[in-house]
């Protein structure tokens, strides 16, 4: 296996994988742990970790083909809405370090939820100055 990268092997053809959509540079397919169902993972063929190491231009290819892939899904599945998800790091949920976005389709009422919860505006201020700094 490629650099001990299973999305590096699903990329190379040496896994087995569901595929919505691929080009020279993309792959996007389902996710066999899927948090919904249509629940689709992109990829890029080439090996990056996370965001931060992500190249700018081959980011911004990669999010097109993300958008692209997120209206095929919603359009074919007739699902209510969607969420983007991409994690960088252990600490974020990232289990495999390559990089990659998650499309999870929605339907009004499914289980599926983010909680908020009230934030302190002072505390909120004060770590708006710190990350601005």
């Amino acid at each position: 296996m490629k650099n001990d990268c299973v999305f590096c092997a699903i990329a190379a053809g040496e896994i087995p994988s569901f595929k919505v959509y691929e080009d020279d540079e993309t792959l996007a397919y389902l996710d066999i742990n899927p948090f919904s169902r249509g629940h689709t993972l992109v990829i890029p063929k080439r090996h990056t970790v996370g965001l931060l190491d992500t190249d700018d231009d081959a980011l911004a290819r990669l999010i097109a083909r993300v958008k692209a892939v997120a209206a095929r899904v919603k359009d074919r599945l007739g699902c209510d809405g969607f969420n983007i998800l991409q994690n960088n790091g252990e600490a974020a949920g990232q289990t495999v370090h390559h990089i990659h976005f998650h499309i999870v389709p929605r339907w009004t009422g499914d289980a599926l939820a983010f909680t908020n919860q009230p934030g302190d505006m002072e505390k909120l201020k004060a770590l708006a100055e710190q990350i601005r700094a």
